[in-house]
Order: C-alpha cells, then structure tokens, then sequence
C-alpha cells in the first residue's frame, strides 16, 4: 500500500513561521541520501500518518522530485497532541526493511468471558522483515486461543502475510490473561480486654488521687 504525500523543500522559514501557515518542518534521508529539510501541511501530514502509520510506504512528492519512504519519527505537541515535526527514512530500491508493526486484538478470549480474567497484551507491536510493497499496516491477532490462565499468545502465532519474516523472538509472549485473585480480608484485630480493665483503673486511681489532693488543700 503506497500513498502520496505532497512536500516542498524547506527554504529559510522559521518553524513557527511554518506552523502559523498550518505546515509543519520535516526532513528526509536515508543510507544514500542527504538530509533534506523539508515542510507539509499538517491536515496533509495527519491524514496519511493516521492512514498507513510507520509501517507502510509513502511517496514524498514535490520539488524535491519524488522519494518512496517510511515515516521515521514524529514529535507530538504535548499541548495540542498535534505533529509538530517529522522524520521520513528514504529506503533503497530492491532491499527488505525492517519495521515494527502494530497489532491489532480480535476476537473474544474465553479465559475473559467465561472464568472472568483480564487480558493482558504485553506487546503492541512486533518487528518483521519484508519487500516495501509487502509491508502490511498493522497485524491481526486473534485471542481467540486463551481458553485458561495456562494459555499464552506467542509471537510466532501470529499469522503474516505472504513475503513477511518474522524479526522478533519467536517465543516472545504477545498476550495473556490472568486471573483476578481476591484479596483476603484482614480479620478484625483481638480486643485486649484485661489491658482496658487496667488502663481503666489506672484512670480511676489517678482521678481519685487528684480530688483527694483537691480536698487537702482545701481544708488547708
């Protein structure tokens, strides 16, 4: 799945300049090309990043001629959670990458509906190896096969597509589901009663000596 995404090269515009104009800085470069600074609209740069991810191919195109590249890295405004920058890896023609690839969970785990556990997904994403043109978007995997807080989702149960290798550990665990264990009440601590017979006394004895001082002084 390639896509194109329309880029121009970055001339010499402040990056707030850019952004108030609603584009975004960026760059491109790659084993056998030279950081280019370049810039893209946001809303233009948003659509494809949310459409094809880190994962699928995008075609740079513009005065800069056109580049087929992965995106590489994005830096997210904490305050409007928008892209504020980006980073395009350019890749040789003819050569395998390697990409991490989202997962995406289907399905019921009968560990969850039927013995009420929790899903646990440990991993998010899986590292594979494949042509551009083969590279999937994101990976399915069906937790389906969790029947018992015994049962483990591996990465290499995960199926791929046709020209997709496994990078990650085969025995890497993808996903789980553990059993909700209740905590034991604590019982109510023992009440030592002969302790509260003697501190009451005490108090008595204390509160007696205290009025028979009184009474002195006063007959005094």
């Amino acid at each position: 799945m390639t896509v194109t995404l329309n880029v121009k090269k970055r001339e010499k515009v402040s990056n707030e300049a850019l952004r108030k104009g609603g584009e975004i800085p960026a760059i491109f470069y790659g084993k056998k090309e030279e950081s280019t600074p370049i810039s893209v609209k946001l809303n233009d740069f948003i659509k494809v990043w949310r459409e094809v991810g880190e994962s699928s191919v995008i075609t740079l195109k513009g005065d800069i001629g056109e580049k087929d590249a992965l995106v590489y890295d994005v830096d997210i405004d904490p305050l409007t959670n928008n892209p504020r920058h980006a980073d395009f890896y350019v890749f040789e023609a003819g050569h395998e990458l390697e990409v991490n690839v989202s997962l995406e969970f289907i399905g019921v785990a009968p560990a969850v509906k039927e013995l009420g556990g929790t899903l646990v997904k440990v991993l998010h994403e899986i590292t594979i190896k494949a042509m551009p043109k083969n590279l999937p978007h994101e990976l399915e995997v069906d937790i389906g096969g969790l029947v018992d807080f015994e049962s483990q989702i591996l990465a290499k149960d995960v199926k791929l597509p046709e020209g997709v290798t496994l990078v990650e550990k085969p025995e890497e665990v993808i996903a789980l589901v553990e059993e909700i264990k209740e905590e034991a009440e604590e019982a109510p601590a023992e009440i030592d009663l002969s302790s509260i017979e003697v501190e009451k006394k005490g108090k008595q004895e204390e509160e007696s000596s205290d009025t028979t001082k009184e009474n002195t002084s006063a007959e005094k």
